[in-house]
């Protein structure tokens, strides 16, 4: 295997388990997961400390003055865990309240908010020895990363993974809805104007359907000894 640090790009269709299998590899190769949703969380954290947001707004003007002034990084704590710091500070446990969550996928939707968490994202990984996952990584963020891996499942599979976690988060939802929610998304993220989900040129592709968790981290670590 080689022993020279890349980075490593992982995309696909929602609820193909990316983050899962991002994380695996950077925890067996000692890498560092990028959490791209942790950093919008970090970024809505900040905005309503310096009170440029509340649960219904956001002061966009304000915010885009001093987004420069945002710097995150991830740390591993003694466990091995990684945890978010914003400005240096550790903020894991208040980013990961609901209504930061919430205030998350708002930000999220500002065009100079992604601007400046791409450009953070890759100045993490000109470092190299990162692992990032989404839907436009591969193409937008590293497109240059050394190793890109596309996961795919069936609409069906990828319905009853969703409809399965929201049963045990005792969330009352029906197969159907589920499903429909899927595809729904699956045609949002193919067709938005912004960023499309599309697979790089020279990534991998896997379809997950029907292998387990280990059988996926273990194919993702053979691909290794090829780069």
């Amino acid at each position: 295997m080689q022993t020279k640090k890349i980075n490593i790009a992982v995309d696909g269709f929602s609820s193909c388990g990316k983050s899962t299998i991002a994380k695996g590899l950077a925890k067996e190769l000692g890498y560092t997961y990028i959490d791209s949703g942790a950093m919008y969380r970090a970024i809505a954290l900040f905005a309503y400390r310096n009170g440029w947001m509340t649960d219904t707004e956001i002061n966009e003007s304000e915010l885009k003055k001093h987004i420069s002034e945002i710097e995150i990084s991830f740390q591993a704590n003694a466990d091995g865990q990684q945890e978010t710091y914003l400005n240096g500070e550790n903020v894991e446990k208040e980013i990961r309240s609901l209504r930061i969550g919430n205030a998350a996928s708002r930000v999220s939707t500002l065009g100079f908010v992604r601007k400046e968490l791409v450009r953070q994202q890759q100045a993490m990984g000109k470092k190299k020895g990162v692992v990032m996952d989404g839907r436009d990584i591969g193409t937008v963020v590293f497109p240059d990363a050394e190793l890109k891996i596309f996961l795919t499942a069936s609409p069906e599979i990828r319905a009853q993974r969703r409809f399965n976690e929201l049963q045990a988060k005792g969330i009352s939802v029906s197969y159907e809805d589920t499903l429909a929610n899927v595809r729904e998304r699956d045609q949002r993220d193919t067709t938005r104007a912004e960023s499309p989900l599309r697979k790089a040129d020279d990534a991998i592709e896997l379809d997950n359907s029907y292998i387990t968790i280990e059988e996926q981290l273990q194919w993702a670590m053979n691909l290794m000894h090829d780069v």
